[in-house]
């Protein structure tokens, strides 16, 4: 796909709403902002700043841009298994998966049976309550569009597929640094035209507070990913009989900021829901509930600052979606696969019309990674 130019903003986005568009020239108008500002294929009006946009920035971080639910990302395993080894009926499965993983808004472990072994060592400062929610929380999916699947690829192969993130703590992080970022620029009397567009100047303390922080909360969504995937791989091996292995493993963060050399200068990164796809970079890029999801190898492309699409994008707010789409036509687009089929209702935000065709965004960014496998999934489970 050939990316369209508007003033300081090169987009691949497919069907960009104006909201979101002027949400990103908004952004990309920013003194500190290195143009152009780059959307992805899955672009969407987001908190601050739009949902699957690259922003390269000197001086200067915007940590609503990064977002709240930092280093969320997706990881996927390739096991030894085929279709063949499968039976008919999955929701065994799915049942052992539920039980062995919490999930849903604040769910957790119990003090005495948390993975504190894999928390990340954290130097700064937390209060009681934010500690007890890294160890409780880790080892736990979350609600929203955070999901855990069992699918197929061409080869009838079996992979698993997890996509989480930094749960309540790094909420609890992010939204700290945001409200300083606006404190300061109240303190400095700077008129932004959006308030989540407050940023932390370089080599400030906030600035330094921030980055320890973010970081950590990268290193605790990995960990998160990892303690849930560990479990999905011995809860599958329970269910055939036969210890699961891992023959491939991909592991991608789409909400995080980093120091890199884009066009001959050193930018602070931030990729607000996309990936990192520089030459060689291994990527998982999923649909929505009920389609096909991509393990992608990226091109490197050096327009998009290395990057492309973290999945198909919404294309209906939440709320529009349960007001406008029906439980009857999610259950059709669940047919055969095991899934919370008790909880369809609740999980009506996440039907498959409330997000744009995945197919559709993989065409528009054939120049920025390549199709390696397409997985279709045959058990998914959400929290609610």
């Amino acid at each position: 796909m050939t990316p369209e130019k508007f003033d300081d903003v090169l987009s691949w986005a497919v069907d960009l709403e104006d909201e979101a568009r002027q949400q990103a020239l908004r952004t990309a108008a920013l003194p500190f902002v290195v143009k152009p500002l780059v959307l992805m294929p899955d672009a969407h009006f987001g908190l601050g700043a739009t949902v699957g946009s690259v922003i390269a920035t000197k001086g200067a971080i915007i940590p609503a841009a990064v977002g709240v639910d930092i280093g969320c990302g997706m990881v996927a395993v390739r096991t030894q298994f085929t279709s063949a080894g499968l039976p008919d009926n999955l929701n065994e499965l799915h049942h052992q998966i539920s039980r062995s993983i919490p999930s849903g808004v604040g769910k957790r472990f119990r003090d005495d049976v948390a993975p504190h072994a894999l928390l990340p060592v954290y130097n700064g400062e937390m209060t009681e309550k934010q500690e007890r929610t890294a160890r409780t929380q880790l080892g736990t999916l979350g609600s929203g569009n955070h999901f855990i699947e069992v699918c197929l690829d061409e080869k009838d192969r079996v992979w698993l597929v997890l996509h989480s993130g930094s749960r309540g703590i790094g909420n609890q992080l992010a939204a700290h640094h945001i409200d300083k970022a606006k404190g300061l620029m109240k303190e400095w009397s700077i008129q932004l035209p959006d308030p989540d567009l407050a940023y932390l100047p370089e080599n400030t303390p906030e600035w330094s507070a921030y980055i320890y922080d973010m970081r950590w909360a990268q290193r605790y969504a990995t960990a998160n990913r990892w303690v849930m995937m560990s479990a999905v791989i011995n809860q599958l091996g329970r269910f055939l009989g036969e210890p699961a292995k891992s023959r491939e493993h991909i592991d991608c963060h789409h909400n995080f900021t980093e120091l890199e050399h884009h066009h001959g200068q050193d930018v602070w990164l931030t990729r607000k829901g996309a990936i990192k796809a520089a030459a060689g970079d291994k990527g998982v890029i999923p649909g929505s509930m009920g389609t096909a999801s991509y393990i992608v190898t990226g091109l490197g492309n050096p327009a998009s600052y290395n990057s492309c699409a973290h999945g198909a994008g919404r294309r209906m707010s939440r709320n529009r979606a349960r007001s406008e789409l029906s439980v009857d036509t999610l259950r059709e687009d669940m047919k055969g696969k095991a899934w919370n089929a008790d909880d369809a209702k609740a999980l009506l935000d996440e039907h498959p019309d409330a997000y744009k065709k995945i197919d559709v965004i993989m065409e528009a960014q054939r120049d920025l990674v390549r199709i390696d496998h397409t997985l279709h999934q045959i058990l998914n489970y959400k929290g609610v």
